[in-house]
């Protein structure tokens, strides 16, 4: 977010009502079932999937590799487009699990805003503290679910100081819950003064809604048991006093954070999130790039490729590109130029998704997310435009942590393996390394569980199987510098050589001495552990 809400242009109505925003929380704080029921508000499915019920009700929508739907966990970041009131929300679900931060640290590069998620009884976690870092060095606007209220859950103000003690960031009640653990019977909306009572015995149910006059308004007893009414109002009276009021503009600056209390598994809370997603959440914004800005109420098109996710349709050979409209009104059929090989692509059947199920879109706008299935012609950090030369910038790429050579179960089928890695590689599963001496490849990854997704992706799509052994290496850095100097360096140091899928120069590490040598023996040098996407 490079310009506050304040002087900034007022966008097309239809730019306007957009809301595009990821959602992030630490493993099993309840994201895909958040997911599950925006879904099922906004109207785009019957009957919500939880990941731990049974049967076809656990086939949770936004989970589609066969691997999260074993495991119960998502992997990939998905993105869902629907509509909910007057707004339409893009949402990118993230995968929770560390081994696949990476994939969620370029999907916040194509959102305005995140949703944070976190456990009732658990409080902030690390992968959560990672992921907001994240946010942060991006000014991105957060909104906070305290989910699993329906369960034993910690002290109110407990959990809002460690948000902002963990965080350093305001917190400000949106809500207020109303009992913990069996005796949550609701919350009250401090910004409406309503009464919100969950219904324990259908889960798909909306939550009844009872309009009061304030705190004192004699309805409150008669929905609220009195054990907890006068615990209720002294805590709604302390909060008051001790925490900031709502402020909009510091939400959309980052500085402050709204609280929704709620129990996804029961869809409570859940309604009130996303009104206030609607009525907080920032608009599309203005995208940094190269050399100059883009704004969202440009009348020629942009976007950029955020993720590729090969294979998403077992069928066909597929691969789809993520991409995020950067500005203007796209029509299918279009002809935009892809700015990296400078040709014109014609964008013939564009995707809008939901979930596993897609449908052709036929138009698009500043703000949305769209797939287009292409032959490996787009990349992570593609921009397309309407001819001008412009590249979107700060797509990062990591260096991976775990390094493993990669070998085909029957060795005739090299040539499979290679096709299939570098698949993986411009996805951005992995990191691909081909050493300049011998044969085969190095596989690089963030996270251990990476592997196993690999393995259990090659066999599955390419009927390929495959086996992971240890490297002697240990790290990989890019290299860059003086041509000259970055040959004389490949010529001595030919067997920690390798290259990486775009056919850059990577030095293989097997301990940090190695690198504090060639700092100290090619000072002109640069190693370096990231790599924006370039395109």
């Amino acid at each position: 977010m490079l310009d506050t809400a304040t002087n900034q242009p007022v966008l097309p109505p239809e730019i306007a009502r957009r809301r595009t925003f990821a959602i992030i929380s630490h493993p099993d704080a309840g994201k895909t079932t958040l997911t599950e029921k925006f879904l099922l508000y906004g109207g785009a499915i019957q009957m919500a999937g939880q990941v731990r019920a049974k049967g076809e009700a656990r086939r949770t929508r936004s989970d589609f590799m066969q691997m999260e739907k074993d495991r119960g966990i998502s992997v990939s970041a998905s993105a869902m487009s629907f509509d909910y009131d007057t707004f339409r929300f893009n949402l990118v679900d993230t995968p929770g699990h560390s081994d696949f931060s990476e994939d969620t640290y370029r999907t916040l590069t194509a959102v305005d805003a995140a949703v944070m998620v976190i456990d009732g009884a658990k409080g902030v976690e690390s992968q959560t503290q990672k992921l907001f870092e994240v946010c942060r060095l991006r000014d991105l606007p957060i909104l906070t679910f305290c989910n699993k209220m329906d369960r034993e859950s910690r002290d109110t103000f407990e959990i809002i100081d460690e948000i902002q003690e963990m965080l350093a960031i305001d917190v400000t009640p949106a809500a207020w819950p109303i009992g913990v653990g069996r005796d949550f019977i609701g919350c009250y909306d401090m910004l409406r003064d309503r009464l919100e009572l969950m219904d324990r015995a259908d889960r798909n149910k909306v939550a009844e809604s009872i309009e009061i006059n304030g705190l004192d308004d004699p309805k409150l007893a008669e929905h609220v048991p009195e054990h907890l009414l006068e615990k209720f109002l002294e805590e709604v009276e302390m909060a008051r006093e001790l925490l900031p009021a709502m402020d909009p503009q510091a939400v959309l600056e980052g500085h402050m954070t709204p609280i929704w209390f709620g129990s996804a598994i029961n869809s409570f809370g859940v309604k009130e999130l996303m009104e206030g997603i609607g009525a907080y959440g920032p608009q599309p914004q203005i995208q940094s790039a190269e050399p100059r800005q883009i704004a969202p109420e440009e009348k020629k098109v942009a976007g950029f490729v955020f993720k590729v996710q090969a294979n998403m349709d077992p069928k066909h050979r597929d691969r789809v590109a993520f991409v995020r409209i950067a500005s203007g009104h796209f029509k299918r059929g279009m002809k935009l130029t892809h700015v990296r090989s400078k040709k014109p692509m014609a964008i013939s059947n564009p995707v809008l998704f939901l979930a596993s199920d897609r449908e052709l879109a036929e138009e698009a706008w500043a703000g949305d997310i769209i797939g287009i299935p292409n032959h490996g012609q787009l990349r992570i950090g593609d921009t397309l435009t309407e001819g001008e030369a412009i590249r979107v910038t700060g797509i990062p790429s990591f260096a991976p942590e775990l390094l493993q050579t990669v070998r085909p179960g029957d060795p005739m089928k090299a040539k499979h393996l290679e096709k299939a890695l570098m698949q993986f590689a411009e996805e951005g599963a992995a990191k691909v390394f081909k050493p300049s001496i011998g044969s085969g490849f190095i596989v690089g990854v963030v996270g251990a569980l990476q592997f196993e997704v690999l393995a259990s992706r090659i066999e599955m799509e390419y009927g390929l199987p495959v086996r992971f052994e240890a490297s002697q290496f240990t790290s990989a850095r890019w290299v860059s510098g003086d041509k000259a100097e970055v040959e004389k360096f490949v010529d001595a140091n030919k067997q920690h050589i390798a290259h990486d899928h775009d056919g850059d120069i990577v030095y293989l590490t097997r301990l940090q001495w190695d690198i504090d040598r060639v700092v100290r023996d090619y000072p002109e040098l640069n190693l370096t552990a990231t790599k924006e996407m370039m395109a």
